[in-house]
């Protein structure tokens, strides 16, 4: 999700579109997750990621030919690799392993310290300084995301999805610091759908196997993939270059802080997930730690 943030015009104002853009991004984005939870009660990790994608290559390579956008220079092919796939294919094979364990309000916290590890490498690739404030949000982060391992791995037992799920938080980190250079080039939406589209590709080899499961899937499941493919996946995406497009991106990441508490409201009433007292502490720490870090940033 953070890979998409753009250099833009300050002066920028929230109108009709941009809040609308927003308030679908973070719907689409929160509902994720409890949609993984859901879809992977009739698939498996690896077949569901590749028939979500799958169904979101659609619209994205139907963009793609109709828009034709500018192709990319030789250097800058491994970056559009890396994002189809690291921040698609791999990102979702480990949150899809991890929500086999972690409830998905609490997946939703554990994902959003993506903006520390940006952080981290952005200091230590960019030069960028890394205070001794943002160094103790990175703590209380990180011990949020212990409380919630232990909250959701029923008391004293670590629950490993959740380090599955700290790894699909890297690697949209990683992903964000190896496409950052692409916007100076390319439209958001380009880099999106060819995301999408190269991400599908990587996936592609597990799709038969869910062209089985789907065969045998209840309506439930189904419900579920179709919907990660169309909204999350699609719309969420078109929706969130199109709030950049409208909006600082300092401004727009602002709102993304909104999802957590979000996903575990849907949770709530899709799956009947009640968060535990330690949860909650657990994620509150999570989601205050990367505010913490982002203070004078």
């Amino acid at each position: 999700m953070s890979a998409y943030t753009g250099t833009l015009n300050g002066t920028q104002r929230m109108d009709t579109t941009a809040t609308v853009a927003v308030a679908l991004t973070v719907i689409g984005w929160a509902s994720a997750f409890p949609a993984i939870r859901a879809g992977l009660g009739a698939f498996q990790p690896l077949e569901l990621g590749a028939l979500r994608f799958a169904i979101a290559a659609v619209p994205a390579v139907i963009f793609l030919a109709v828009k034709r956008p500018a192709l990319p220079r030789l250097d800058e092919l491994w970056r559009f690799a890396f994002g189809g796939a690291i921040f698609v294919a791999l990102y979702t094979v480990m949150i899809n392993y991890g929500e086999l364990t972690v409830s998905a309000g609490a997946a939703s916290f554990i994902i959003n310290v993506s903006p520390i590890f940006t952080a981290i490498m952005a200091t230590a690739l960019l030069g960028e300084r890394f205070s001794r404030l943002a160094w103790l949000g990175t703590l209380i982060s990180f011990t949020g995301i212990g409380i919630i391992a232990m909250a959701d791995g029923h008391g004293l037992h670590f629950n490993p999805g959740a380090l599955f799920i700290l790894g699909s938080a890297l690697c949209a980190a990683v992903n964000t610091i190896v496409q950052k250079p692409l916007f100076a080039r390319h439209h958001p939406l380009t880099i999106a759908a060819s995301n999408m589209a190269l991400g599908a590709l990587c996936l592609l080899p597990f799709l038969p196997e869910a062209f089985r499961q789907a065969a045998v899937a209840d309506a439930a499941g189904l419900g579920a993939v179709i919907y990660l493919g169309i909204v999350p996946s699609a719309i969420a995406y078109a929706a969130w270059a199109t709030a950049l497009s409208r909006l600082p991106a300092a401004r727009a990441s602002n709102f993304l802080y909104l999802v957590s508490p979000t996903s575990t409201l849907i949770g709530f009433f899709w799956l009947g997930e009640i968060p535990s007292l330690l949860g909650i502490l657990g994620g509150a720490l999570a989601l205050g730690g990367v505010v913490v870090v982002n203070l004078k940033r």
